[in-house]
């Protein structure tokens, strides 16, 4: 099933009123509140209810938790082959009967308080959700459109952390029942099993995206497959090495806060469980806030910000650690009454809101831009990598606390490492920081508006064909496209100290005029056919100049000689009011004096229908951005 671009877009809540998401959405939340509903039980029942010696209750997590990833590891590849193959709901149905049959044996094994056939339910758990993890993202792009998708995204990263919150207090909740709390936990496992494999029913269909592809069943040499699948796209796998990072990151945090609760905030179990709560929450709030902020595109420009803000509030948490008053064994309720504590909650809750917003962006770039044949494949690529950076973050905390470091050293450590990860990611894909600066000065130097947004096209290729107002012109059609695009412009502008290098980084084509540089204005055009046989959008500002006294000047004939070699839709479109802004050369000089219309002035784009080749002539579109410019 396509998305619709033309259908009426519902905003992220919405969405939970229509089949195409909301079967699935409650089929993949159930699957993951079970997943530590049973966990944690487990975990609990080992540490205070079972003697069982060769499994002590401070490794019982530890081996737990290593179990379950296990499957990641082995079967990611395998599972990816699986979704890219079979139509998507037959596989959800499929794997949410398996999950029926492991709870029932994990119920037999908490009724016999069996640890050995919990362990092995736990494995067969984590494999139920390595065969669910390509589906879950694979999905998505299927039933939703591009301005959708990060919305979509945004509402499963929430309810998956909602479900993981929720899962964990019920499981701690019945397990601690005397006498009968296991066998509360083992009712509960089934039921929700139960539940999910009913939601799973409504779930609607998804056609196989490559349903002539052969399994290779060897999991080694079909991981290294995915991983290679991968790098064909640089964009998309040094994504999926963003998102293993934002992993690593968060295993930390939730990896030690039981022992940050104790040792550090001298709080109770319960203040433990608090802190999980509020890293939960802020995780959720911040994926939901993603759709907000990025007016319903892919907005990538989001992802620095996400880890700006992670590194800011890792180190304050450290520094807030340090001014804690001395207590021993607080309870919740004193807990709460210092005020030193709720500078320590809100950086978690801080830190892990920005870590939403890092995350919802990076998986909905992948999807959309994964071949679809592959995609779940690509996804599975994620998982393995998921896993490793999770180990290698659990080996290196382990060495850090080994070395003596305290718990507020190792989240200052994370912090700091972030952003060091980070501004590599950002300039081994400069898009990420271009559309930073695009994020930037849309929302803050300018209130930007866009109308009819959608007719520049999300696939394929186009030339877009702009009036010139300003320098920043650029940075604003870059906020305004769901894509990126690249820019044939003034061989000048590349001489400036700062825009020359910002448009060098979106690699801008410079061309000079053909009576000054004959030989600079043929590379150019052939630059610019290479990035329209690639099916890539290339914009144009046909006046050939920023305009001097703020009118529309004539089209130079540019466009047509493109159109002879790629005879592609050509999109009009209009930017307004920004003749007399700092970056427009009103007085005679851009950038002088500096904010001459202060903060937050009104600017806008208008994009017109698509023309077709043949319709397209200089005056013509000259007429047509004139008349968007009035409307």
């Amino acid at each position: 099933m396509t998305p619709n671009p033309t259908a009426p877009r519902p905003n992220q809540f919405a969405l939970l009123t229509q089949r195409r998401f909301a079967p699935f959405f409650w089929t993949q939340f159930l699957g993951a509140g079970n997943d530590n509903l049973f966990k944690f039980a487990f975990t609990v029942m080992v540490t205070y209810q079972l003697d069982v010696s060769w499994l002590q209750p401070q490794m019982a997590g530890l081996v737990i938790g290593a179990l379950f990833i296990l499957p990641f590891l082995l079967f990611s590849a395998t599972s990816g082959q699986l979704t890219d193959k079979f139509e998507k709901t037959r596989v959800i149905r499929a794997v949410k009967g398996l999950e029926i049959a492991i709870m029932a044996l994990a119920a037999w094994g908490f009724w016999a308080a069996d640890a050995p056939v919990l362990l092995a339910c736990v494995f067969l758990m984590g494999l139920h959700s390595t065969l669910f993890g390509p589906v879950k993202y694979a999905y998505l792009p299927q039933h939703l459109s591009e301005r959708e998708l990060t919305g979509g995204n945004g509402m499963v990263e929430m309810g998956t952390f909602v479900a993981i919150l929720l899962g964990q207090l019920a499981g701690g909740l019945l397990v601690a029942v005397p006498d009968v709390g296991r066998h509360y936990v083992a009712f509960a496992c089934v039921a929700v099993a139960l539940i999910g494999r009913m939601t799973a029913q409504a779930v609607p269909a998804s056609p196989s995206t490559d349903p002539d592809l052969r399994i290779n069943w060897n999991p080694v040499t079909e991981t290294w497959r995915n991983l290679r699948l991968a790098r064909e796209n640089p964009v998309v796998f040094r994504s999926l090495l963003g998102i293993s990072w934002m992993w690593f990151f968060g295993a930390v945090f939730l990896a030690l806060f039981p022992a940050f609760a104790k040792e550090v905030l001298h709080g109770d179990a319960q203040v433990a469980s608090l802190l999980l709560v509020v890293f939960s929450v802020g995780i959720g709030a911040g994926s939901l806030l993603c759709e907000v902020f990025s007016k319903r595109h892919v907005e990538i420009g989001l992802v620095p910000l996400g880890a700006i803000g992670m590194s800011v509030f890792a180190v304050d948490l450290y520094f807030a650690s340090r001014a804690l008053p001395p207590a021993t064994n607080l309870a919740l309720r004193e807990f709460m009454t210092q005020p030193a504590h709720w500078r320590v909650m809100a950086d978690l809750a801080l830190l892990s809101a920005f870590a939403g917003l890092y995350s919802v962006p990076m998986y909905a770039l992948i999807q959309l831009r994964s071949q679809p044949s592959h995609r779940a494949r690509i996804i599975a690529a994620n998982n393995i990598l998921n896993a490793l950076f999770m180990i290698v973050s659990a080996i290196g905390v382990g060495a850090l606390l080994a070395a003596h470091f305290t718990i507020p050293q190792v989240f200052l450590i994370t912090g700091l490492l972030n952003a060091v990860v980070a501004s590599g990611v950002f300039m081994l894909v400069p898009e990420y920081l271009l559309r930073f600066v695009a994020f930037v000065v849309t929302r803050v130097v300018y209130r930007f508006e866009v109308r009819g947004d959608e007719n520049i096209p999300a696939t394929g290729a186009a030339i877009l064909v702009c009036n010139h107002l300003s320098f920043v012109d650029p940075v604003l059609l870059m906020a305004a496209s769901p894509r990126p695009i690249r820019f044939v412009m003034d061989h000048h502008i590349f001489e400036r100290p700062v825009m020359g290098w910002f448009f060098r980084l979106a690699k801008a084509i410079p061309i000079a005029p053909q009576r000054d540089d004959p030989a600079a204005d043929e590379q150019a055009f052939v630059k610019a056919r290479e990035v329209l046989d690639d099916g890539e959008l290339l914009c144009l500002f046909a006046e050939g100049a920023i305009t001097r006294d703020g009118q529309l000047g004539e089209f130079e004939g540019g466009v047509m000689k493109l159109l002879e070699r790629n005879p592609v839709p050509v999109v009009p479109l209009a930017l307004r009011n920004l003749w007399g802004s700092y970056f427009s050369r009103q007085g005679g000089t851009a950038m002088n004096p500096p904010l001459r219309r202060g903060w937050f002035s009104r600017v806008g784009l208008v994009a017109g229908d698509a023309l077709a080749p043949a319709s397209v002539t200089p005056v013509a579109l000259r007429e047509r951005v004139s008349s968007l410019l009035a409307s």
